[in-house]
């Protein structure tokens, strides 16, 4: 077995990728390529490109690359995530319900598991469940604080919602219904880290 189908870029050549980043969108991209080359099964440079390339509005080919990061590894949890939170902001819910299915299966106390929680309550136009369930997973999220800031603004959104439409079982009421693509889609979006 050759050494680009069995291994993933070493701790060096990944901090090198994530330095050529923080200059930019396309010289990081363009340093994933690179490794890609070299190590096409590396979950983590397909995810990694997926991001950037979320970031930089190049949609398809995101949802390529992030489809790609789960593909190779299941277990990628993060990229898992990132991939169901882009189809739900993409206005694929069922899609992004299909994808965050495993991650549901995850133990209690699990953070992405109460995130995907609150945004399948979110989907179901569940604002108040929603907001509970955001809360409780950035309490357990202590190893991504970018992907808590993201959460904020989502709770932040939901209470405007609540606050401007009343709330009924926990959903807005009246003409201050808004579907959870509309909801989404008004809220900055930046990929997980």
């Amino acid at each position: 077995m050759s050494r680009t189908e069995n291994q993933n870029c070493d701790d060096s050549e990944m901090n090198a990728i994530l330095e050529a980043a923080q200059t930019g969108a396309t010289n990081g991209i363009a340093a994933v390529d690179a490794a890609l080359v070299r190590f096409p099964q590396d979950a983590r440079l397909h995810f990694l490109k997926g991001s950037m390339l979320v970031g930089e509005k190049r949609l398809i080919a995101a949802h390529t690359a992030l489809s790609k990061a789960v593909e190779l590894d299941p277990q990628f949890h993060i990229a898992r995530f990132q991939l169901g939170f882009f189809e739900l902001t993409s206005g694929e819910a069922e899609a992004a319900l299909t994808t965050w299915r495993p991650l549901r299966d995850l133990p209690k106390g699990q953070y992405l598991r109460s995130f995907v929680e609150g945004l399948e309550n979110l989907a179901a136009d569940r604002f108040t469940e929603c907001i509970a369930a955001l809360r409780e997973g950035m309490t357990q999220n202590l190893e991504n604080p970018p992907l808590n800031a993201d959460m904020q603004l989502i709770i932040e959104r939901c209470q405007e919602v609540l606050t401007s439409g009343g709330e009924t079982g926990g959903e807005p009421s009246g003409d201050g219904a808004v579907s959870s693509t509309s909801f989404l889609l008004g809220t900055a979006r930046r990929p997980a880290r």
